[in-house]
């Protein structure tokens, strides 16, 4: 267990987790397997900045690349930390219905 900004998260943070897949579902929603084998469902329509506008576009959105262990669009002019998109990540088992 590790605590965040007031935030209790199960299991423990690790350090260099990296991102292995990225599985875009509808509505902004990603479906991210780390590289430490845990699935986690990531919003990417909470991230602000004009840098993540982009992604409001599907075409764009529905096509990323995992780069070193970053998702990245726009042949990698938008990306953003794994350990980011870990610690505002919800946790996601196979019984979820996506």
């Amino acid at each position: 267990m590790y605590i965040i900004d007031d935030i209790c998260y199960a299991g423990e943070l690790e350090e260099g987790i990296t991102v292995a897949q990225a599985k875009p579902l509808s509505g902004g929603m990603m479906l991210v397997t780390f590289s430490t084998g845990e699935k986690r469902l990531f919003d990417t329509t909470k991230l602000e900045g004009p840098v993540f506008a982009p992604l409001a576009d599907e075409r764009i959105f529905s096509n990323p690349i995992i780069r070193d262990g970053v998702i990245t669009w726009k042949n990698g002019e938008i990306d953003i930390a794994p350990e980011t998109v870990y610690l505002e990540s919800y946790p996601y088992t196979e019984e979820l219905t996506l």
